[in-house]
């Protein structure tokens, strides 16, 4: 389909200098263009389906798009493009060889240049070029390898085009429309949009949608209640997408603005390939270049290890692991090579307190951590008769006074189940003031209903940050509890037993009632002699 393509993209040989008065595009531009973008496929319904080839190609653009910048400046300084080229292309491989940072971030040949892409026909080749493209640009950018070159955009399934070749060029056409360089958005805000569509593909996957995404108020909620400190680590077992680690750096940032060397490093696991790419993508679109995310299986292949026995420890974790995953046997925990699990073996029918002990394990002298499990996960067991594996493992938790809270949130948050979930926060080093108590928070009722998912409100947010921050009791919110009052419940966490969020009813002394009950039947008495003398006087009591 013939279409006029100089309007978006330059005719000129020379890369076009950033233009330093252009405005900078806004969170709600963004998000509005990207779901745009996303839709074009075949629309806002099927749109999730295909996030594995819309989301490399938002980032391929903004890699070609910062690379445009920084090139442009390198023309300025040696005076011509060619040179420049000659330059940056000698510097980036004598980079690669000794390690350094090179003069330009990603190195972009020109071939396969956004560019290339956009001016490319759908003659049937269209898809087999972009992954050409992407695989040619992560060979030469060993960062981007199984970020940028992980999927086939020329993909079959049956003898049919997945992604078929005019709407691949539709998106990449859409995608066109702005700049996504150095002058044109902040990596801030161009991370939020990034992750705004995740958001929109998790509401359109449904229960699958629990294995990249956690939602971002979830995610605030845990960075404010660890709020991490200059030059610390965060790490994140299960990472998915990497909300949960970007979340608590930006904050950081935030609270800290001058201090950008003193950030938090973000260290992640993630088991699928794909979500590892989206993980990787949504740092790099943080501007978070030295993020390390590894791939694999945390539980049997964990990556970040000091020893061939021994984990990597960090300051803090923030994790929202598969809940109730049914994938490990007594013989995995027992024949475990890391001693992770020296609390007791999690049953069969849930690895919940599997992901805990191995959290703990990950955790310096003194780490902290919050852990977004099922409810169930520290209520199972207590009461029963019988013995039971998580109600073992919580009680030794408790004793050895790790729990420093635990926060219920409302129903119906996440994408992979109505249920409410907790989180659990653990701490190795409790303060003076805090040992041997624990702090109990429900935010049951603080939602705002939604479509398709409830969403935990700012009000919820920055209550539950102040209780924790202050460490109180506060009605119908939060309840500090003993360990002697978590023995009495045999070790039942969940904060709807200690914290009454309903209206408190008022019992009326049992006198007061039976008066009142006196006084109604004399009044009905009353009123039915009073309508026999009227039907006697009409002549009526025979028929009536």
């Amino acid at each position: 389909m013939p279409k006029d393509k100089t309007a978006t993209e330059p005719t000129q040989t020379t890369l076009p200098f950033p233009s330093t008065d252009e405005e900078h595009l806004d969170i709600s531009t963004l998000e509005t263009w990207l779901l745009d973008a996303a839709n074009t496929i075949r629309g806002a319904s099927d749109a999730p389906k295909f996030k594995d080839f819309i989301l490399p190609l938002i980032f391929y653009k903004r890699l070609s798009d910062v690379f445009d910048d920084e090139f442009a400046k390198q023309i300025e300084e040696f005076g011509s493009e060619e040179l420049a080229r000659e330059i940056v292309e000698a510097d980036h491989e004598d980079a690669l060889k000794s390690g350094r940072n090179p003069i330009v971030r990603f190195y972009i040949p020109p071939e396969y240049h956004w560019k290339a892409l956009r001016n490319h026909a759908a003659d049937g080749h269209l898809g087999e070029f972009v992954t050409e493209a992407m695989r040619e640009v992560a060979r030469l950018n060993p960062l981007l390898q199984g970020v940028l070159d992980v999927k086939d955009f020329n993909e079959s399934q049956s003898g049919q085009r997945t992604l078929d070749e005019e709407r691949l060029e539709a998106l990449i056409g859409v995608l066109s429309r702005h700049r996504l360089g150095l002058q044109d958005t902040e990596p801030d805000i161009l991370g939020r949009a990034y992750e705004y569509l995740l958001r929109k593909f998790a509401e359109g996957q449904g229960q699958s949608a629990g294995e990249f995404y956690t939602p971002k108020e979830v995610g605030w909620l845990m960075a404010k209640l660890i709020t991490p400190e200059p030059y610390t680590t965060i790490y994140d077992p299960a990472c998915g997408s990497g909300g949960l680690l970007i979340k608590p750096r930006l904050l950081f940032q935030q609270t800290h603005p001058d201090d950008k060397s003193q950030a938090p490093q973000i260290y992640g696991q993630e088991l699928t390939p794909t979500t590892y790419a989206m993980a990787k993508m949504n740092a790099f679109l943080h501007d978070f270049i030295g993020a390390d995310i590894q791939i694999g299986d945390t539980f049997r292949n964990p990556r970040f290890v000091e020893k061939s026995s021994s984990l990597q420890r960090f300051d803090y974790v923030v994790a929202n692991p598969m809940w109730n995953q049914k994938e490990y046997d007594e013989a995995f925990y027992e024949n475990d090579n890391w001693s992770r699990f020296s609390d007791g073996t999690a049953p069969s029918s849930s690895a919940d307190w599997g992901w805990v002990q191995h959290i703990l394990a990950s955790l310096k002298k003194d780490g902290r951590a919050a852990i977004v499990l099922d409810t169930g996960a520290v209520s199972r067991g207590s009461g029963s008769k019988q013995t039971n594996r998580e109600r073992d493992i919580r009680e030794k938790f408790v004793e050895r006074d790790l729990v420093e809270g635990v926060v219920l949130l409302p129903e119906n948050l996440f994408y992979n189940t109505t249920a409410p979930g907790i989180i659990l926060l653990l701490n190795r080093n409790k303060p003076t003031e805090r040992k041997a108590q624990i702090l109990l928070i429900n935010l049951s009722q603080y939602f705002e209903k939604g479509k398709p998912k409830n969403i935990l409100t700012d009000e919820g947010i920055e209550t539950a940050t102040e209780v924790y921050q202050a460490w109180e009791s506060r009605e119908k919110l939060s309840n500090i509890i003993t360990l002697e009052d978590a023995q009495k419940t045999d070790y039942n966490l969940s904060p709807s037993q200690f914290v009454d969020v309903g209206d408190k009813v008022e019992h009326r002394p049992v006198d007061e009632i039976l008066a009142d009950l006196t006084e109604a039947r004399i009044a009905r008495e009353k009123a039915d002699k009073a309508l026999g003398d009227v039907l006697a006087r009409l002549g009526l009591n025979e028929q009536h």
